[in-house]
């Protein structure tokens, strides 16, 4: 039965059918499967070139799906979450952490932390270069006028102001980024603490307001 459609299946259903209108509709259907075989044989080049370009379509759509895939993945991946934790003990975590975050800057550090030394500035010189830094600290700091000055001489450019206003440490990047941070710089991953990103681009104007009104800029040793 398969063969009754194919031409020689044609060709023998015509040989039992006598009468002349399944001889004629026979004849027919031959010259259907003549034509089909040239039409195909003429454009055989035709019929290869869209193959190809099925397949190549083929391929472009697994090399798109691939290329989503990696580009969702490195979303899953280095999407920043709002807070992170660090229990004691985890001192390089914590360090680690915070130099990313300093090396994220592009043009402007702020950090305020009533206690402040050497150790701050060691995370801090992780920044960019050209990338400008200002520390708001209390008066009774422990870093000096020669500390900043020494630190300029490497990685410029530092300005420490003074200000009483503040318990809490914030870190403001390039102005519009901001953290709380629940432990000074000097001594994160001591103890548990944690860092949160800041989402209300009003608290962080309202911070930056605040510091202009509530600080003097360090003077002397």
């Amino acid at each position: 039965m398969p063969f009754v459609f194919t031409e020689q299946g044609i060709a023998m259903l015509s040989a039992i059918l006598k009468s002349d209108i399944a001889v004629q509709v026979s004849i027919n259907i031959m010259k259907v499967f003549v034509e089909m075989r040239k039409i195909m044989a003429n454009h055989s080049i035709l019929f290869e070139q869209i193959n190809r370009l099925e397949l190549k379509q083929i391929e472009y759509k697994k090399e798109i799906d691939t290329k989503l895939d990696k580009v969702f993945d490195y979303i899953s991946e280095n999407t920043e979450s709002s807070q992170k934790i660090f229990f004691d003990g985890q001192i390089f975590d914590a360090f680690s952490l915070l130099v990313k975050l300093i090396n994220s800057a592009n043009s402007s550090i702020i950090l305020i932390d009533n206690y402040i030394d050497i150790n701050t500035l060691n995370i801090l010189a992780k920044k960019k270069k050209h990338v400008n830094i200002c520390i708001y600290t209390l008066k009774k700091t422990k870093l000096t006028k020669t500390d900043v000055e020494n630190f300029n001489k490497q990685y410029p450019e530092l300005i420490v102001k003074y200000t009483d206003t503040f318990h809490d440490r914030f870190l403001i990047i390039d102005e519009n980024t901001a953290y709380h941070i629940g432990a000074s710089l000097k001594d994160a991953g001591k103890k548990c603490f944690a860092i949160s990103l800041l989402e209300d681009f009003t608290i962080i104007n309202s911070i930056r307001e605040h510091l202009k009104i509530q600080s003097i800029e360090q003077t002397s040793a």
